[in-house]
């Protein structure tokens, strides 16, 4: 571990009491709503990078009855305190930082809760090389990242409000350690919290890049389409 990732496990280490005020946040309740909308099941397993204190892992776990629930961080005392608060057999919190993640289960369903801008960009394609290892072929992965204008700005206005390594991602790094490693773009949605500005954005990942059958639609449905596309 060099002193950079020192240093960011110490600042998060620290991090536990304020995310434990916090509590969960409107932004959690989005990122959980997302992946109902991605059809997450009782039976799902998924894997959570970057759980902290487990606050948005709370809202997946209680969810969840069959299926199998792992969250990894970076800082001891968050997976001491996720530990100690959420206990069940088919529940786990790691420390791991993932440069070397492996694991018996395969995930359907991946979860980047506001945590990648946290992770240095040069080390992206292993991280997403070690997903895929664990992911079914048609498992979704769901990032949720500040908008990168937004947080450009607070970075030129406000930085005292970013935390020890906040960067603004650019979706060419995100395209180019991803696909390599199978996974491509399903959707890219931007949206604002409490701000007439968009400052987030929702980005979803799917596994399977595999055309398995091509056919076109009946004569009517395109008839359809090709009525709205020019008149409507």
């Amino acid at each position: 571990m060099n002193n950079t990732q020192e240093s960011i496990t110490d600042f998060y280490d620290k991090f536990v009491e304020k995310q434990d005020k916090l509590g969960v946040s409107v932004r959690h309740q989005l990122i959980y709503k997302k992946l109902k909308s991605l059809d997450i099941q009782p039976h799902s397993n998924v894997l959570e990078i970057g759980c902290g204190i487990g606050t948005a892992s709370s809202l997946i776990i209680k969810n969840l009855k069959g299926g199998k629930f792992v969250g990894c961080d970076i800082s001891p005392e968050s997976i001491r305190y996720a530990n100690n608060k959420y206990k069940s057999p088919n529940v786990q919190f790691i420390v791991d930082d993932m440069s070397n993640f492996t694991s018996d289960i395969k995930f359907d369903f991946v979860v980047f809760p506001d945590v990648l801008e946290h992770i240095p960009v040069d080390q992206h394609s292993r991280l997403f090389e070690n997903v895929a290892k664990v992911c079914k072929i048609d498992a979704k992965v769901l990032i949720n990242i500040p908008e990168p204008n937004a947080l450009n700005w607070f970075r030129k206005n406000k930085p005292e409000v970013l935390q020890i390594l906040d960067q603004s991602l650019s979706m060419q790094d995100l395209l180019n350690n991803t696909y390599p490693h199978g996974f491509q773009v399903e959707s890219i949605i931007p949206y604002g919290i409490h701000s007439k500005t968009n400052n987030y954005l929702s980005i979803v990942l799917v596994r399977d890049t595999e055309v398995k059958s091509f056919s076109l639609t009946g004569k009517l449905s395109q008839a359809i389409q090709n009525f709205k596309a020019k008149y409507l």
